[in-house]
């Protein structure tokens, strides 16, 4: 049965406000080699359609979408974790991409797969609702000054389009370090009728998102990390 809440269609020519900015720094000359020789096996092109996922990973199996992979060193992990699980990864600066690329190679990954491209284009355009088992949106840029609080990449319509692409009890999954970010985050999905929180506010943090060497640190220094867990009714 299809689902009765209609889908978003991005106008991809309409839409200047970006949830990033495109400063792709100094690439190392293994992030390029990485880039020159492995993006070929492990990037998929970004088009106007949804590729057949099947045929990318040759296979059928589970399929998470992580956007921002950032480096890598996260979403390898999970992968690694989790090999009856397919991953697609969005990630649009490239020395990000390169080390996730090196990140599969060395540890052998055969369910990474990367886009290179805005997330928001990407997932309208190229992930098909209802598709995925979850969704992953870890530290996304918290644009703490209110006057770019409009580039913050979690706002209620793509909330809604992300909703839309979670299968049927999939999940939804959103981590940050920055407070005020948190609750925006956590009202914004609560406001999403297709989705419903698993928590009684914020979360506990899941076995599978590791602890990284930067949340470590600022744990230490008494920060904190907040976790927003909803499924797809």
């Amino acid at each position: 049965m299809s689902d009765p809440t209609p889908s978003i269609a991005v106008d991809r020519r309409k839409r200047p406000v970006r949830s990033f900015v495109l400063r792709q720094g100094r690439m190392s000359p293994a992030q390029q080699r990485a880039m020159d020789t492995l993006m070929p096996t492990y990037g998929i092109p970004f088009a106007e359609h949804p590729p057949d996922f099947d045929r990318v990973f040759g296979r059928r199996a589970p399929r998470i979408l992580e956007i921002g992979s950032g480096m890598g060193e996260t979403t390898a992990t999970i992968a690694k974790m989790r090999p009856d699980d397919d991953f697609i990864a969005i990630e649009v600066h490239s020395p990000g991409v390169g080390s996730l690329l090196r990140r599969i190679d060395e540890l052998a990954l055969a369910n990474v797969r990367i886009i290179q491209h805005d997330a928001v284009e990407s997932v309208a355009a190229m992930i098909p609702e209802r598709s995925l088992a979850g969704i992953h949106v870890f530290f996304p840029d918290p644009w703490p000054k209110k006057r770019h609080h409009k580039r913050r990449l979690l706002q209620p319509e793509f909330v809604h389009a992300l909703a839309l692409r979670v299968a049927p009890h999939g999940y939804l999954h959103v981590a940050t370090d920055w407070e005020a970010y948190a609750q925006a985050i956590l009202d914004t999905l609560a406001a999403e009728p297709l989705l419903v929180n698993t928590a009684d506010g914020f979360a506990p943090r899941p076995a599978y998102r590791p602890l990284t060497k930067f949340e470590a640190r600022g744990l230490a220094l008494g920060h904190r990390v907040w976790d927003i867990h909803f499924r797809r009714r």
